[in-house]
């Protein structure tokens, strides 16, 4: 790793897992209102398999943000995990069933933005996170 790396400092890293717990939770709470209105199936034009790939969310991403407030490595890894999944499941809903495109999509567009960080970030952050 980069030496530079190492010496993140403490409030940067507290401060870009609150910001990615935060996001997480309002994800989770789309997610938790999308099953609590229409059930496991919220998007009928999707595939079964998309659905609950989104609705699993409801859970994931809540266990992400509260790995990632309790300064676990597992939080930034799962969070990781979740957005590059979650971008490539948005990525196929978009381009192909919606046959849509990213400018079309500003849900689409705040998930990229938010991906991007996330994945950006991780590298800084890890190192100083527990077990």
């Amino acid at each position: 790793m980069i030496g530079w790396m190492h010496h993140t400092p403490r409030w940067a890293v507290a401060s870009a897992c609150g910001i990615a717990a935060i996001l997480l939770f309002v994800g989770a709470f789309a997610h938790v209102a999308d099953l609590l209105s229409h059930g496991l199936h919220p998007y009928d034009w999707a595939p079964g398999w998309l659905n609950l790939y989104w609705s699993s969310l409801a859970l994931l991403d809540t266990l992400a943000a509260v790995l990632l407030i309790r300064g676990k490595r597992r939080g930034t890894d799962l969070a990781c995990a979740i957005m590059a999944t979650g971008l490539a499941a948005n990525w196929y809903a978009v381009y192909g069933i919606q046959h849509s495109n990213l400018a079309a999509q500003p849900g689409f567009q705040r998930l990229t933005v938010f991906a991007a960080l996330v994945l950006g970030a991780a590298p800084f952050i890890r190192r100083h996170l527990t077990n």
